[in-house]
């Protein structure tokens, strides 16, 4: 005997049910690849970038200095691993440069950044912290600081970060929105040590160093710095961004990292972490 088919209104049902399901899976999916690709569109479609390693969230109350060229510990990294900073930008024509090289690469760094150049520069600033990275201070207009009494050293201090953050956000501030403070030619003094750490913001020293403060082709500072890190196995990088050999030299360098397996890790204050790996 021949069954009869379902009535219409069944059929009707049992297809809109279906539908619905299939537009329900097919909305779940595209949400789940979204951030996959995002990710690919910030890495500019490069599957062997050197990338970013992990996030790591730096307290100011349990490390407020790190660098073992200037005090006695560091970050808590492990071998291999790599986290670059950039003094005294931004300049056009070479912090862009720079950036364009991380881009690159998907690699996230520190600058820390002049207050005067901040201001005179706040498009370019707004792109650094835009793409990912972090925005720390090196005073307003680069004095060695234990060179002036401590009134003033902080006076400078506070200018800086009062021009970073009018450049970031709009308005002056004595409170860094990122806490992290370097002194320019490392000249610090015990009396402003501390009164950084009760405000809590922490000390970068580094370290190793690029000293790209001396004139050298970009092909020996790379075989410099390569075989500092190579020594060193990894740790807080000092570059200096206005540099036009660190400009010319970084793109080779990051490829480098890449195929002798170091790892960059992005250093955040507990504010900004973000989403570009785990801690």
């Amino acid at each position: 005997m021949i069954r009869p088919g379902p009535t219409f209104p069944t059929t009707v049902a049992t297809v809109f049910a279906t539908v619905l399901v299939t537009m329900l899976a097919t909305t779940v999916a595209a949400l789940l690849a979204a951030p996959a690709a995002q990710a690919q569109t910030a890495c500019s479609g490069q599957r062997d970038a050197l990338g970013t390693a992990r996030v790591l969230t730096v307290e100011p109350a349990a490390t407020p200095r790190v660098g073992r060229k200037h005090f006695s510990g560091t970050l808590p990294l492990a071998d291999m691993e790599v986290v670059l900073t950039f003094d005294d930008g931004p300049r056009p024509g070479r912090t862009d440069r720079v950036l364009d090289a991380l881009a690159r690469e998907c690699v996230r760094a520190s600058f820390f950044v002049l207050g005067k150049h901040a201001l005179a520069h706040p498009a370019l600033l707004r792109r650094i912290a835009a793409e990912g990275h972090t925005v720390a201070h090196h005073t307003f207009g680069h004095p060695l600081l234990d060179r002036m009494s401590t009134t003033a050293a902080e006076r400078e201090i506070d200018h800086g970060i009062a021009a970073v953050e009018t450049a970031l956000h709009g308005r002056p501030s004595e409170r860094p929105t990122t806490p992290f403070f370097r002194f320019p030619g490392f000249a610090s003094t015990p009396a402003l040590l501390d009164r950084l750490q009760q405000r809590g913001i922490v000390v970068f020293g580094a370290d190793l160093w690029a000293s790209d403060w001396t004139d050298m082709a970009p092909g020996q500072q790379l075989d410099l710095v390569l075989a500092r890190l190579e020594a060193s196995r990894g740790g807080i990088l000092l570059f200096h961004d206005p540099r036009l050999q660190t400009v010319q030299m970084l793109p080779a360098f990051l490829r480098a990292l890449k195929s002798r397996g170091f790892r960059i890790v992005h250093v955040v204050p507990p504010s900004l972490r973000t989403a570009a790996g785990p801690r």
